[in-house]
């Protein structure tokens, strides 16, 4: 089947080649691939099974988001952590945390899915680290979350082994042991990672942070990921406390830290990125180590800013990433560039480009998850698209269709397709029964909170 998305009101390619042809006709997709962009006033190359007609929508690639924790939509707004920066916000919500059940676990994962696949964003990376008794499964119950709407994913297979008894953050009933923790790592990639182009599930392992996990864990978890050739992920120089905890304990900084465990490399990308210095920059931009810049959360927690321009400029893949839920206190990938674009230009100037924050919501965030086939729209890449109305209050007198996504507020997409298929329509995900599904996911955020 081929369907022709035809002459959309505006289209974000994220293409940022010289050469990089004209779309403004449209797009052509095949059988989950594009097979053709169409010049302005043109028609498909070759004959086409169906049409879409796009003249009243924005079409950009589908959103990527880079770093999230599904099971906290559990905990959005909790009061006792209105007001708290991010090591006191851990240790109070860790202990609720740590009575996460299988099902709230797929309740809230689901809200996440669905609540990013609404904001425009097909493909998400997932970081879970926290495994109390009973939650041995967690992984796979994510898989077949995202199995089931449609979306694709990397999954992180997080981990914890330094506790509160061992002078970390975490309580000690969240703490894994490292055997158990390698060997579930394996057993996940060999059931569930996909390989190459279209690749709708993919795994990666993923160490919390230096403050709840040993550098032994560190070390043998790098060394198994390049045994499989899959990727690393982590939390890294978040917050000041965080370089003051690495100091005391191990006598470095962040990246020294990083690469005496064989870190600094293009395989890793890190979770929000924020102090590091000019020659650390520098490294991170010679290793092609990826950063996830998650501007919403790093102000709820008054955390900082992170330095994209300079990273990006050094050679380190930048994308964007919601956060978790208990921390942004959303999982929408367009505000979320939004707000990106807006913290940039505090540090560096209203000349910060609209469509480079966008760049960085597609292009960028594949870069950081190490796909090639997603976040552009050109001939061979998966058909991932969302489309955009701008037919609500906020953008009336708007001028710029694809500026006009990020300064007037969209949230919404009208329509999203992933590998070809509709998975949104009309601002509602096919398939899903929502009010249903948000009625037992607020019980089990009640519960939650409440059992202790």
């Amino acid at each position: 089947m081929s369907t022709w998305i035809k002459d959309p009101l505006a289209v974000f390619t994220a293409d940022d080649a010289p050469d990089a042809p004209d779309a403004r006709g449209g797009v052509v997709v095949t059988d989950g691939v594009i097979t053709e962009l169409v010049a302005a006033g043109a028609s498909p190359a070759t004959p086409v099974d169906a049409t879409f007609d796009a003249s009243e929508h924005v079409v950009t690639p589908g959103l990527i988001n880079t770093h999230h924790h599904f099971y906290q939509t559990l905990t959005r707004a909790w009061g006792p952590v209105a007001d708290a920066e991010l090591f006191r916000w851990l240790t109070t919500l860790y202990p609720v945390w740590a009575r996460l059940t299988p099902r709230a676990h797929e309740l809230a994962t689901k809200v996440a899915l669905t609540e990013l696949l609404l904001s425009g964003c097909t493909t998400a990376a997932d970081h879970h680290y926290v495994f109390p008794a009973g939650m041995d499964d967690a992984i796979d119950v994510q898989v077949a979350a995202v199995r089931e709407l449609g979306m694709r994913a990397t999954l992180t297979r997080g981990s914890m082994t330094l506790g509160v008894d061992d002078g970390g953050l975490p309580p000690q009933s969240v703490v894994q042991d490292p055997d158990v923790i390698l060997a579930d790592s394996e057993r996940l990639i060999a059931a569930y990672h996909e390989r190459g182009p279209g690749a709708r599930v993919q795994i990666a392992l993923a160490p919390c942070s230096p403050f709840s996990v040993t550098p032994e864990t560190m070390r043998d978890t790098a060394e198994l990921a390049e045994r499989h050739d899959v990727r690393l992920h982590t939390h890294l120089a978040e917050t000041i406390d965080e370089e003051d905890f690495l100091r005391e304990r191990f006598g470095m900084r962040t990246v020294d830290y990083l690469e005496s465990v064989g870190w600094l490399t293009d395989r890793a990308w890190l979770g929000h990125g924020i102090h590091f210095d000019d020659a650390e920059i520098a490294r991170l931009g010679a290793a092609g180590t990826g950063v996830a810049h998650c501007p919403t959360s790093n102000m709820r927690l008054a955390s900082g800013t992170a330095r994209v321009l300079e990273l990006e400029d050094a050679g380190a893949p930048v994308g964007l990433g919601v956060d978790g839920s208990a921390s942004n206190d959303a999982s929408t990938m367009m505000p979320e560039a939004r707000q990106a674009l807006y913290l940039q230009r505090l540090r560096y100037g209203a000349s910060v480009p609209v469509v480079r924050a966008l760049g960085w919501a597609t292009r960028g965030s594949a870069r950081v998850l190490g796909r090639d086939d997603l976040g552009v729209l050109a001939v061979g890449k998966q058909a991932d698209l969302a489309l955009w109305r701008l037919d609500e209050p906020r953008f009336s007198g708007a001028h710029d269709p694809v500026a006009a996504l990020l300064l007037c507020g969209a949230d919404r997409a009208d329509r999203v397709m992933v590998g070809g298929e509709w998975r949104v329509v009309d601002g509602a995900v096919v398939g899903l029964d929502l009010p249903a599904l948000l009625a037992e996911h607020r019980e089990a955020a009640r519960r939650l909170v409440h059992a202790g």
